[in-house]
């Protein structure tokens, strides 16, 4: 398992150097660039070459485009994420006040997301064609053909406009964190459960409608295994761990869909931040939080391979032979 564990590190690394080159390639490719968008907002008119030459040098974006790749990637992986060209100041510390609320907000729904889908989904595929099933297919069929912002259009509309019975914005207080104010985490969080659980719900279903119908559960219940042993024991190990990767492709989807939810209901998140920091071509706030963003998803993506190969007694199995 170490070996493979070694192998998916370095092809994730590999990906995150891919992304850091893609991102910078693009800002190259803009038509204007930090001190361009800077001196437009300041001077109101169209800056001179003698003024945006003497804040390129300021700012340091008058050196060769590989050396300023080669200085940030360095102070990257030391650690060091360099200075915001749009506040001046440490990227590392905007980054962290702003991803905290984020987080939270990903957290959350992650710790919902993940069991609803499971349960909803091992109770439609345990109970295939029958009523249950079918309510369950055709609403996670019904959600999953709607995006998530028309539901936070259709919740903000009905609970916070029409009943009154949670805030239709998010804001929070300078300084403040999202704990100080719980109440205005439910509308974000339910549109994301909403938007995000139908896939994994139909995954989880069909993973488990084939189990039971393989020729192992019906040995199983031959030999006198059934009801909740035969569930937990034989059916949901190995539908789960076929679903894993559905469940996590739903919680890398939180990436998207939380910076969909920030603008919004007004949460001050990252992605408030990150729109800022790309009109300004703030080009060290954005490749470090894309290439975080993208690490984020090879993690997840590797805990998911993890846990599908400890969960599915078949890779156990392979796992014990040496053959993984």
């Amino acid at each position: 398992m170490i070996g493979y564990i070694v192998r998916r590190i370095g092809g994730g690394i590999a990906v995150l150097v891919a992304v850091a080159l893609m991102v910078f390639v693009l800002f190259e490719s803009l038509d204007s660039d930090a001190a361009t968008v800077m001196l437009s907002r300041t001077g109101g008119g169209d800056p001179t070459p003698e003024q945006l030459a003497a804040l390129r040098a300021e700012l340091g974006l008058d050196r060769p485009a590989p050396i300023r790749f080669a200085e940030w990637m360095f102070g990257f992986l030391h650690g060091d994420f360099g200075d915001s060209l749009l506040s001046g100041r440490p990227v590392g510390e905007v980054l962290l006040g702003r991803a905290g609320n984020s987080v939270t907000l990903a957290a959350i729904t992650a710790a919902l997301l993940i069991p609803v889908a499971l349960v909803l989904g091992l109770v439609a595929g345990a109970r295939a064609g029958s009523r249950t099933d079918r309510v369950i297919s055709t609403v996670a069929l019904a959600a999953e053909s709607v995006p998530s912002f028309v539901f936070g259009v259709l919740l903000v509309a009905t609970v916070a406009l029409s009943l009154r019975l949670l805030p239709a914005v998010s804001l929070l207080p300078t300084g403040a964190g999202p704990w100080s104010r719980p109440e205005i985490l439910v509308l974000p969080v339910a549109c994301l459960v909403i938007g995000l659980a139908p896939h994994p719900v139909r995954m989880v279903r069909a993973q488990t409608a084939e189990v039971i119908s393989s020729a192992y559960i019906r040995t199983a219940r031959l030999n006198g295994v059934g009801g909740v042993r035969l569930l937990v024991r034989h059916i949901a190990p190995n539908a789960v761990s076929a679903s894993i990767h559905p469940l996590a492709g739903s919680v890398v989807g939180l990436i998207g869909g939380v910076a969909v939810v920030e603008t919004l209901f007004s949460y001050p998140g990252l992605s408030q931040e990150l729109l800022r920091a790309i009109e300004a071509r703030d080009f060290p706030f954005v490749q470090s939080a894309a290439v975080l963003m993208a690490a984020v998803g090879i993690g997840v993506y590797l805990v998911a391979d993890l846990l599908a190969m400890l969960v599915s007694p078949a890779t156990r199995l392979l796992f014990t032979k040496g053959r993984i």
